[in-house]
Formats: C-alpha cells, structure tokens, sequence
C-alpha cells in the first residue's frame, strides 16, 4: 500500500480521517507505523496529500492535508475479453495500476461461460481490486468498468462509439503488423482470451476499423500481454 485511499466517510472532521479494517490493519503490521509518523494519502477521485497519524490503536487517526493532483490517466480504453476467474483479480489491479481510464470486459468465443458466473465479477470485487491498484501507483481515479456479456451486439453496435476519435488496435499474435510504440493519441485496446480471438472475431474487429497488431511469435498470458503492451504503447 503505496497511499493510503481515503473515501468521503472516512472524515469525523474537515482535515481528520478515522479509518478501521484493512487499512487499519495494512498500517499498523505493514507499515508499522506509529503516532507522529506522516504517510502519503488521498481522496477517492480527488486530491494527494499527506496524513499524520495522531492515534493508532482500535482505530487509525490521520490529520490530513491534500495538497496536488493524482497523476493522468492513459488515453486508453481497454477492451478485454473476460479473464479466467483466477487471473481476473490481477488483471484489474494491473490495469488500473498502470493508469488505464476504462476498462470493458466483454465476451468471446474462447470464454468460457462459466466465467460469467465468478463472484469475482461482483461489483465489490471489481471495485476492491481497482482499490489496490490505485494504492499500489498512488493514484485516486478509478478507471471506469463495464461488463459485456455478448459479442456481437457489443462489438457491432457499441464499440465503434467507444472508439470514436481514437487509434483502434487489437492484440492478435498471427499479424504480422508490429505493434506501435509510443503512441501520441488516445488509444482503444482490444486484447482477446487465452487462445486468443478466432478469426470470425478479428474480422468483425476488422470490420469497424480495428487494426491487428503483434508484440511477435511469443504466446503471453493475458496479464502479460496487458501490460506489455500498454508499456509498449505510452
């Protein structure tokens, strides 16, 4: 935990946050912090500053200023189909760790159904792992999720208003098209499940102005491919 993320409830005062729970806990036997010591905090969708611990025992008292803004988000909105349950948790994190400002977990043919049916695709979930990923980069903003449960009408009928204004590009490691670096303009992502998209899908993609690209002949998981190509990208 990177910054401690503060919520409007947390406030008892104007500058005085009482905090419970996992933070409570990730200070104390983390951190190992005490009274007097000052630890980097921020607003969920607000500002960073620094908190000054003033009690820690059954509860954690922080006096806070918030003092700058949280750093910008990517240009980029990815669009992912839905990860195996078990990699899910990670993927969000990393996502929103490395300052990606949407995100939209839609289907595919190499999905499974039974993924759809994860308690990790509940909304405390999807909001807790965006949480620790924000703590992890020191950011505030939580990138936007969605969830799409069908191909083709979302592909068909939202994506291209989606990627309006932006450089459409689809992660496909059967193109022979490189992937760019260091993009100058917002970007849409699309990156398909293990076993990657079947080539019905890349030519819907195709069809609304999505260019396949590829980071070469290695096979990536998909937490991997995610990162490696946002890296590549910005």
């Amino acid at each position: 935990m990177n910054l401690v993320l503060l919520h409007a409830d947390d406030f008892v005062a104007e500058s005085r946050v009482r905090l419970i729970g996992r933070r409570l806990e990730h200070v104390a036997n983390i951190h190992r912090a005490a009274a007097g010591d000052s630890l980097t905090v921020g607003l969920e969708n607000g500002r960073i500053g620094r908190g000054v611990i003033v009690r820690l025992d059954d509860a954690l008292e922080l006096a806070v200023t918030l003092e700058h803004d949280p750093p910008e988000k990517l240009p980029l909105t990815l669009v992912l189909a839905l990860p195996r349950p078990k990699v899910l948790n990670r993927v969000i994190a990393g996502a929103t760790s490395l300052g990606v400002n949407r995100i939209v977990l839609f289907n595919a043919w190499r999905v499974e159904k039974s993924y759809w049916k994860s308690p990790r695709l509940e909304e405390e979930n999807l909001r807790h792992q965006r949480i620790l990923g924000l703590e992890q980069a020191r950011d505030t903003i939580l990138p936007q999720l969605e969830l799409r449960r069908f191909f083709r009408p979302f592909v068909e009928e939202e994506l291209p208003g989606i990627a309006t204004a932006t450089r459409k590009l689809v992660a496909h490691p059967k193109t022979a098209a490189e992937c760019p670096r260091n993009v100058r303009e917002p970007v849409t992502l699309v990156i398909g499940p293990e076993g990657g998209f079947i080539e019905q899908e890349i030519t819907s993609l195709e069809q609304i102005g999505f260019e396949p690209v590829s980071l070469g002949p290695r096979i990536l998981r998909v937490e991997t491919a995610v990162a490696a190509v946002i890296a590549r990208l910005f």
